[in-house]
């Protein structure tokens, strides 16, 4: 079931990347980032309050807390970045490096989540990256 919904994750990340590229012509890349944003917020809310999850918020955890808050504040950078990046470079550029964050990760959960790293993550990561450069140049 994760990978459909990982796939799924995919899919919509495809799709929010063509519709950004258009929906940001002629806007200013934060301005579109806050509206980007504040569509998020009312989903995931919306979803919250579908799912009855709302009770949950009194049992988060102060590290969890600091920890969600941070996440957030990484994909607010990311997201403005991004827009950024789509606003005065090519899609078809701009997503394959942006992309490059499945190696970042792969990296990270290593060095701090210690994860394992194997001969297939490492393959990967340097294809994703190679990936990135032939389609970049």
């Amino acid at each position: 079931m994760w990978f459909l919904f990982a796939f799924l994750s995919a899919l919509f990340a495809a799709l929010t990347s063509i519709l950004a590229k258009v929906g940001i012509d002629g806007v200013n890349s934060n301005l579109a980032t806050a509206v980007r944003t504040v569509v998020v917020v009312v989903m995931a809310w919306g979803m919250v309050f579908l799912t009855h999850a709302q009770s949950g918020l009194r049992d988060i955890s102060r590290k969890s807390w600091c920890f969600l808050i941070l996440s957030g504040l990484a994909t607010g950078a990311s997201w403005l970045c991004y827009y950024r990046a789509l606003q005065i470079g090519d899609a078809s550029k701009v997503v394959p490096v942006d992309k490059l964050s499945v190696v970042l990760t792969l990296v990270f959960a290593f060095l701090f989540l210690h994860e394992t790293f194997t001969v297939k993550s490492l393959a990967g990561c340097i294809l994703i990256a190679a990936g990135t450069f032939v389609m970049v140049i």
